[in-house]
């Protein structure tokens, strides 16, 4: 079966000339000109991997990618024009699986991905986390950005929304403030505590009997559960 691509850049006419080169190598190929409709037919198509732009207009590929690892382990390969060390290491920080310089040549992209499908294949990866997660009387489905209490739709913020995905994906687990700025808000928030603080209270108001679910762990970070 011919691996599933989701190419996510606004240049178009990369974008075609990449569709036409992949597709001619047996690989399936979606495209997006934007991140938020790339996150969107993510969910509709499910691909086997992402090939992602940084410099996009409304949500940048930094942003995207983080989305992206909210809701799936799916391999991601940043394809970017730019090329300084620091936006590799942060690309891969970020979650990316591979980081590649435009421009590319189509065989080689090619062979990064089959590449980073190898590695996913062997490790497991791209099984896609639990879709729901139900504590108490409380649901997070993750597919569906949808919170319920209750059986009743809670109506939560986008950043509402991540900040209880990322504590709910650990749960359990003591997340430090730096940890969860940078997941939620992006690493230039490091040190805004006061903020994190503010939307915390935010979702605790929201979950109003289930809001002792978000414990405070003093001086350190928030724990889930």
């Amino acid at each position: 079966m011919a691996a599933k691509v989701l190419l996510i850049d606004d240049d178009t006419s990369l974008c075609e000339v990449l569709k036409l080169a992949l597709s001619r190598m047996d690989f399936e190929v979606e495209t997006a000109h934007d991140a938020i409709t790339g996150l969107q037919k993510a969910y509709a198509i499910r691909p086997d991997v992402v090939i992602l732009d940084v410099m996009m207009p409304s949500m940048d590929g930094w942003q995207a990618c983080r989305r992206f690892r909210e809701m799936t382990d799916v391999p991601i390969i940043m394809l970017s024009a730019l090329g300084s060390q620091p936006d590799i290491v942060k690309g891969l920080n970020l979650g990316a699986d591979d980081y590649i310089v435009k421009p590319v040549a189509p065989e080689e992209l090619a062979a990064r991905i089959h590449a980073v499908l190898r590695r996913a294949s062997r490790s497991g990866t791209m099984q896609k986390r639990e879709p729901i997660l139900r504590e108490g009387n409380l649901v997070i489905d993750f597919d569906k950005y949808e919170v319920t209490l209750n059986g009743e739709r809670i109506d939560l913020s986008p950043t509402e929304f991540r900040l209880l995905s990322v504590l709910a994906r650990y749960k359990g687990r003591v997340l430090p403030h730096e940890f969860l700025l940078t997941e939620v808000w992006g690493p230039e928030y490091v040190g805004e505590i006061d903020y994190l603080r503010l939307y915390i209270s935010y979702l605790r108001r929201k979950l109003k009997s289930e809001a002792t679910l978000i414990h405070n762990e003093w001086g350190v970070g928030y724990r889930f559960g």
